[in-house]
């Protein structure tokens, strides 16, 4: 690499070979990405629209490039979007070629104009304001939808990016406005009409109408052409006694994440569940450095349990109280005790106590339903793999039962609900070329004091596991199994530290090759093995 400038800078072909990638950093911290397939190469802002990732750290499968922190996908010639987490696509750069090399013109970006021509006498009305509705009405516009939008949310906040709440703005390293997803005008750049604080009170799907009730109890109906409901979940409260008072709080929302916040200043705080809500909880607020005390309360002795082996759990454990992480295990909660209407305590099962100010139960959601429960299954609602449930209607993200390519299942997480917003966009506009649900496969991770655990997969117990690695160095990849059979492939894994690898296991999965245990256990080379099925 040669002539190295802010706006021009000119490679070597022969740095590159056919099929490949590789990043370039620039001195005013740019990142320049160049793709090459046979004598064609492209030019893009190396940096994940999403976190800022280097791309050219990830991997290029095929026609993909895919991200080493949260697996977006990209085209690897056009830059389009082809799998969030991202809710854009990259930015191209214009690129002369010069023989043996090729010079990137960073200042001449390649605007891709997008006409707002389909559609356009159609009205879809969008039930929700999470990431499933916002990338509906997002992607719907991206890709040419030129008819009306109206998005109607309970909340009172604009969509915003729901993860963070329990991870950078509960820790106090992020401002909310930070969290709006696509900025703080999101909704008027891309002319959608946005109703907040509004409550549907009755869909009727048959008809594609809506019911929306005001405060003083009045209803309104609303018909549309495409009706999409995605009303996410609500958090699960424990039938013991003290769940009620104000001291008690759930993390769902950003008033929760507030609530939290300002209630846990100089507070012993316990956090009841040790899923990685309950423990993000525990990270950021140790992090944020204002609480008197932490401490986490769990039934059994592991934590994420039924997502990483008791090893990996071990070294989490380990990792929070090395920060001052209290855990009280091998009990569940008996009562929240209170006085004067005020938290001071909890009453363990095994009749032992705990000094409390403030509880946060992180002790899992339920889906939402309620407004489509006259047609479906209160565990989900069946869908097929566009997420249509009648002609024209759709339900997604926390709510809906779908197809992926590991089969049927309700699956409660961010990338999730953005792919399903991906996949409900195209099949409103009829665009065959993006692929369904049916070839897509769940990815999820939970960020916990700056480290990055990444899940990628479905296992039903991570008990069938192969581990390589140190977890307690916080560098590892685990497989998940369904049993302990050589020739079983596995359906999942995680990793902290081996970011590469996951991301190689993932389009193996996805593409329906992963290894087996013994092909794992005889030195199978993973990332070696996804290039090659690349090309």
């Amino acid at each position: 690499m040669s002539n190295a400038t802010i706006n021009t800078v000119t490679i070597s072909k022969a740095d590159i070979p056919s099929g490949g990638m590789k990043s370039y950093k620039q001195d005013d911290d740019s990142i320049i990405l160049i793709t090459r397939d046979e004598d064609k190469f492209s030019a893009f802002d190396g940096k994940c629209p999403h976190a800022g990732a280097d791309l050219g750290s990830g991997l290029r499968c095929g026609n993909r490039v895919v991200c080493p922190w949260h697996h977006a996908s990209f085209d690897s010639q056009e830059g389009t979007l082809l799998e969030p987490i991202a809710i854009e696509g990259l930015t191209r750069y214009e690129l002369t070629d010069d023989g043996d090399s090729v010079t990137v013109t960073t200042s001449a970006k390649i605007n891709k104009s997008i006409e707002k021509d389909k559609l356009i006498d159609t009205h879809t009305i969008i039930v929700g304001g999470g990431g499933a509705g916002f990338m509906t009405a997002h992607q719907l516009r991206q890709t040419g939808y030129g008819g009306k939008i109206t998005l109607i949310s309970a909340d009172e906040s604009a969509p915003y990016n729901r993860p963070l709440l329990s991870k950078a703005f509960l820790a106090g390293k992020m401002d909310a406005e930070k969290l709006l997803l696509g900025g703080a005008d999101w909704a008027s750049n891309n002319n959608i009409e946005l109703r907040l604080n509004q409550t549907v009170s009755a869909v009727l799907p048959n008809e594609r109408t809506i019911v929306i009730e005001n405060k003083n109890g009045q209803s309104t109906q609303q018909t549309a052409d495409f009706l999409v409901v995605a009303t996410g979940a609500q958090p699960k409260i424990p039938p013991f006694k003290g769940a009620e008072l104000d001291d008690v709080y759930t993390l769902r929302s950003m008033n929760d994440a507030k609530a939290i916040t300002a209630a846990s200043d100089n507070k012993h705080v316990v956090i009841v569940g040790t899923g990685f809500i309950g423990m993000e909880a525990a990270s950021a607020l140790i992090q944020a450095g204002k609480a008197a005390s932490v401490t986490v309360v769990g039934r059994g002795r592991r934590v994420m349990s039924n997502i990483v082996s008791e090893t990996v759990s071990n070294a989490l454990i380990k990792l929070h109280e090395e920060k001052g992480v209290k855990f009280a295990f091998g009990a569940g909660v008996e009562e929240i005790n209170s006085d004067d209407g005020k938290v001071n305590g909890i009453t363990l099962s095994d009749g032992s106590t705990l000094d409390a100010d403030v509880v946060i139960l992180g002790t899992g959601v339920s889906p939402r339903t309620a407004l489509l429960n006259e047609v479906n299954d209160p565990d989900g609602v069946q869908v097929d793999s566009h997420l249509q449930l009648r002609d024209g209607v759709y339900a997604l993200g926390d709510i809906a039962k779908a197809t992926n390519q590991m089969g049927r299942m309700r699956i409660e997480h961010w990338r999730v609900a953005l792919q399903h917003g991906l996949v409900t966009a195209a099949a409103i506009i009829n665009d065959d070329t993006v692929d369904s649900l049916e070839a897509r496969i769940p990815f999820f991770w939970t960020m916990q004091y700056g480290k990055s655990l990444r899940y990628s997969g479905h296992a039903e117990t991570p008990e069938h596991n192969i581990l390589f690695g140190a977890p307690d160095t916080l560098d590892y990849i685990e497989y998940y199994f369904a049993d302990d059979g050589d020739d079983t492939r596995a359906s999942a894994a995680s990793t902290l530290g081996r970011d590469k690898e996951l991301v190689a296991f993932s389009e193996l999965l996805r593409r329906g090759h992963a290894p087996t245990r013994a092909q794992l256990n005889a030195g199978f080379d993973i990332i070696d093995q996804a290039h090659a099925l690349s090309h």
